[in-house]
């Protein structure tokens, strides 16, 4: 609207100069008439040069006003396909995360071919000083039973202590009330591994022999005894060893061999 009123004015004047130029030339003399174009001129160029820019302005701005609008729907467009790109790349996150989770089993069921499994995925953890559970989405329903036993691909996780329908609970081996009988790699000496008030990242070995040689970066694994964890389990390395004044006080520290911060798929051992 702006535009055609600026178009307007722009006539309304050049109108008006033509009619003045048209009335001054009307009463002058013929020979007075060279003179008075060079006057006429003088004082009508600048004038049409002035209209010829504005005039060209007014036709650029349009041309501007046109750019922009173009720009913008380019942007928008821009905009959209960048939307799609983002939706993309997180279909693709999710389907690698689900195929690295189907790898994990082909994994853990390649390793324990011994044993009948049930693969599951940690849904929930309750970790605090006292106490190391998980819960995994798995239950009654898919065959499950208290006392089964729940290994990682690392090594032992556990054993389930409570299940509902498709739930079960699992009791780790960090948590403080957990005690695995267990034994050394090298000596075959059995000893008893618990987890520690101290740090649950750890794993405390007591119960040692006498006559037992303790070595540090010794395996430790299950050693079948107590009617839950089947034989030959790995559950972790000695990282250190620690002597008491009395031999049978002595204990050593054992790092587990799974990450319980970083747990995520296990299998349930369903058979021994």
């Amino acid at each position: 609207m702006n535009r055609k009123k600026k178009t307007g004015i722009v006539g309304v004047i050049v109108t008006i100069i033509i009619l003045i130029i048209l009335v001054v030339l009307s009463n002058m003399d013929t020979q007075n008439m060279s003179s008075a174009e060079n006057v006429i001129d003088y004082l009508v160029m600048p004038i049409q040069n002035g209209l010829t820019y504005l005039k060209n302005k007014i036709s650029g701005n349009d041309s501007f006003f046109a750019e922009v609008d173009s720009l913008k729907a380019e942007n928008e467009e821009l905009k959209q396909r960048n939307s799609e790109l983002e939706q993309s790349l997180r279909e693709y996150e999710i389907l690698k995360a689900e195929n690295e989770t189907l790898k994990e089993y082909v994994n853990l069921k390649d390793k324990y071919t011994d044993y009948t499994t049930v693969p599951a995925s940690v849904i929930n953890r309750d970790i605090s000083n006292y106490s190391d559970t998980i819960v995994i989405n798995v239950g009654t329903d898919d065959g499950i039973e208290t006392n089964m036993t729940v290994i990682s691909d690392k090594g032992l996780v556990g054993h389930v202590i409570s299940v509902t329908n498709n739930t079960a609970k699992v009791q780790t081996i960090v948590d403080t009330s957990s005690s695995v009988s267990s034994t050394i790699s090298t000596s075959r000496d059995t000893i008893i591994v618990s987890g520690t008030l101290e740090d649950n990242s750890l794993l405390r070995a007591i119960y040692i022999p006498t006559n037992a040689t303790l070595v540090q970066g010794d395996n430790i694994e299950t050693s079948g005894l107590g009617g839950i964890y089947p034989k030959g389990i790995h559950i972790g390395t000695i990282s250190e060893i620690v002597n008491t004044q009395n031999i049978t006080d002595r204990y050593a520290m054992i790092e587990p061999a799974v990450d319980f911060t970083k747990l995520e798929t296990v299998l349930v051992i369903t058979n021994k």
